[in-house]
């Protein structure tokens, strides 16, 4: 991958992770998560946790969707028979 294809990856799922972490945080309180019934951490460990894991997430769906489109001179649904 190059590194502008590395730049299309992250930045689009950066800014949704800053979105999505903004969302859920809005309703849950990071203090009221007990995570196993008994390990309670502090609100910015679960701001930071929750907002890595929807970049995660958002980086593996932009790379799938980078992995999976048609390149260059490649017709879109050759392979499958369109």
């Amino acid at each position: 991958m190059c590194s502008r294809m590395i730049l299309c990856v992250l930045w689009p799922s950066f800014l949704m992770a800053g979105l999505g972490s903004a969302i859920v945080f809005a309703f849950i309180d990071p203090l009221d998560v007990a995570i196993f019934g008994y390990i309670q951490l502090e609100r910015e460990w679960l701001y930071a946790f929750g907002f890595f894991l929807f970049w995660f997430i958002g980086a593996g769906a932009s790379a799938l969707t980078q992995v999976i489109r048609p390149q260059k001179g490649e017709e879109p649904g050759a392979e499958i028979g369109f």
